[in-house]
C-alpha cells in the first residue's frame, strides 16, 4: 500500500501540476474573453433570474432551475469550504486564497459554458428523465469519433464520486461528530447510511428537494457565523486582504508554526482547493443543470455560474479571512482545526460546535449531489439497469467511508479530480464556437451587455 500512497503522490503532483494549471485557467479564460465578459458582468442578472423566479420554471425538464442550482451546490458546498480552505491556507499560505477568488472568477465562465452545453445537448432516457453532462454533450456535440472522450469521463466520474462524493464526505462527518460530540464513529455510520438512503432511493426529485431546503439553511448559518468572527477583526480586514494579495506574489516566510511557502506552492494550492470546492470545470454540476426546467440553454448557464460564486467568493472566503484575520494560520494547526480554532478565538466554545455541525450538514448534502452524478455517469456506462445497483452500492460504501482511514482516498480523489477534468475541459474547448453563438444570440434579444 505504501508504494501506491507514493505513486499517488507523485502523480499528483504531475496532475496538479502546471500543465493543469494552465489548461483549467487558459480555458476559463479564453471562455471568459470568447463570451465578453458576459458572466461577471450579468452577475446580478443572474442573481435577479433566480430569486424573482425569471429562471424559466415551465419549460422541458425534471427540477426548477433554482432547485438544480441547489442540487448542485449540495455537492460543491462541502468538506472543501472549510477543511480544503485552511489545507490551501496551511500549505500556501494566505496567498492561496487570492488564487481561489481568481480561480473562481474565471471558473464562472467555466461554469456557464457546462450548463449551456449540458441543457442544449441533453438527452431523455427510457424511464423519461432528462440526462446530460459532460459525456452526453461530447457524444451528441462532437459526434462518434469522440466517444472515447465521453467514455473516460463517465469512467472517472463513477470512480471519483465514491471518493470525493461518498467515503470522504462520510469519514468527514464521523469525524466531526466524534470530535465534538463524543458520538462513535458506528453509530453516526448508521444513522448516516439510513438518512442516506431515504433520500438518494427517491432518485433526483427527492434529492432536489431536500438541497432546495437544507443547502440555503446551511450555507446562511454558517456564513452568519463567520460575519461574527469577521465584525469582531473589522479593523484588520485592510491588512488581511494586503497580506492576501502580497503573499499570492512573494514567497511566505516561516513564521510561528507556519513552515513557509514559495509562489507557485501559493498558486497550485488555491487553484486546487478552490477546483475541489467549486468543481468548476470538473463537469460534475452541469449533470444536474441538464435536469433542469428551462427552454434556453444560456438561462440556465447564468443560474449555473451563481455556483461558483456562491461556494468560493461567499462561503470559502468567510473560512479564509477568518483563519487569516485571526492569525491562527501561523499556529501550525492544520484542516478542519485551523477553521474551529479560527471561530473559537471570537467565540470560544461555540465556535467548534458552529464548525462540526456546519461540516457535518454540508458533507452529507455533498453525499447526496454526489449521487446523481455518479448515478448518471454509472448509467451511461453501463445503462439505465445499473441506477439501482449504483443507489445500493452508493449506500452500503457510507459505513466503509465513516468508519475507515481514508488518507489514501483522499489522494486517489484529488487524483481523479483531474482526471474528470481533461475531458471536460477538452470538451468545451472544442464546442466553444455552439458556446459562443448562443451566447451571443440571447445577449443580442435579452441582455443590454
Amino acid at each position: 500500500m505504501q508504494w501506491i500512497t507514493t505513486f499517488l503522490n507523485e502523480l499528483n503532483s504531475i496532475v496538479w501540476g502546471k500543465p493543469m494549471l494552465i489548461m483549467i485557467f487558459g480555458t476559463g479564460l479564453f471562455l471568459m474573453i470568447g463570451l465578453k465578459f458576459m458572466p461577471i458582468l450579468n452577475l446580478f442578472q443572474g442573481f435577479k433570474m433566480l430569486w424573482l423566479g425569471r429562471g424559466e420554471t415551465k419549460g422541458e425538464g425534471e427540477i426548477s432551475p433554482f432547485n438544480a442550482l441547489m442540487t448542485s451546490l449540495s455537492a460543491t458546498i462541502g468538506t472543501g469550504n472549510i477543511t480544503g480552505v485552511a489545507t490551501a491556507i496551511f500549505i500556501g499560505g494566505p496567498g492561496a486564497l487570492f488564487w481561489m477568488w481568481i480561480t473562481a472568477f474565471i471558473g464562472m465562465a467555466t461554469k456557464y459554458a457546462e450548463a449551456v452545453c449540458a441543457v442544449h445537448y441533453r438527452e431523455v432516457n427510457e424511464d423519461g428523465h432528462y440526462i446530460g453532462g459532460p459525456m452526453y454533450y461530447i457524444k451528441n456535440g462532437l459526434g462518434k469519433k469522440w466517444l472515447w472522450l465521453a467514455f473516460l469521463f463517465a469512467l472517472f466520474g463513477v470512480l471519483a464520486s465514491f471518493g470525493i462524493g461518498n467515503t470522504v464526505q462520510a469519514n468527514s462527518v464521523a469525524n466531526a461528530l466524534e470530535t465534538q460530540f463524543n458520538i462513535p464513529t458506528w453509530v453516526t455510520a448508521i444513522v448516516l447510511l439510513i438518512l442516506t438512503a431515504m433520500v438518494v432511493l427517491g432518485g433526483i426529485k427527492r434529492i432536489a428537494l431536500v438541497a432546495s431546503k437544507l443547502v440555503p439553511f446551511m450555507a446562511i448559518a454558517y456564513v452568519s457565523a463567520g460575519l461574527v468572527v469577521l465584525g469582531a477583526h473589522f479593523s484588520q480586514i485592510p491588512e488581511a486582504f494586503s497580506l492576501i494579495i502580497d503573499s499570492a506574489f512573494n514567497p511566505v516566510a516561516a513564521t510561528g508554526g507556519f513552515v513557509g511557502s514559495t509562489i507557485m506552492l501559493a498558486v497550485q494550492m488555491g487553484v486546487a482547493r478552490g477546483i475541489f470546492s467549486n468543481e468548476a470545470g470538473l463537469g460534475s454540476a452541469p449533470i444536474a443543470h441538464a435536469a433542469a426546467k428551462t427552454n434556453n440553454p444560456v438561462r440556465q448557464g447564468m443560474i449555473a455560474m451563481l455556483g461558483t460564486f456562491i461556494d468560493t467568493i461567499i462561503v470559502c472566503s468567510i473560512t479564509g479571512l477568518a483563519i487569516v484575520l485571526t492569525g491562527v494560520w501561523t499556529s501550525g494547526v492544520k484542516g478542519t482545526a485551523l477553521t474551529i480554532a479560527a471561530f473559537e478565538q471570537t467565540m470560544p466554545e461555540m465556535g467548534g460546535i458552529i464548525v462540526s455541525l456546519a461540516q457535518a450538514t454540508f458533507a452529507f448534502t455533498t453525499i447526496l449531489g454526489w449521487s446523481i452524478y455518479g448515478e448518471r455517469c454509472a448509467e451511461y456506462l453501463f445503462g439505465i439497469r445499473s441506477i439501482i445497483i449504483f443507489r445500493i452500492l452508493w449506500i452500503l460504501a457510507i459505513p466503509i467511508g465513516a468508519m475507515g482511514n481514508l488518507t489514501f482516498i483522499w489522494l486517489l480523489a484529488d487524483t481523479l479530480n483531474a482526471l474528470m477534468a481533461l475531458p471536460n475541459l477538452i470538451a468545451l474547448l472544442l464546442l466553444s464556437p455552439v458556446i459562443f453563438k448562443l451566447s451571443n444570440e440571447y445577449r443580442i434579444k435579452h441582455l443590454k451587455t
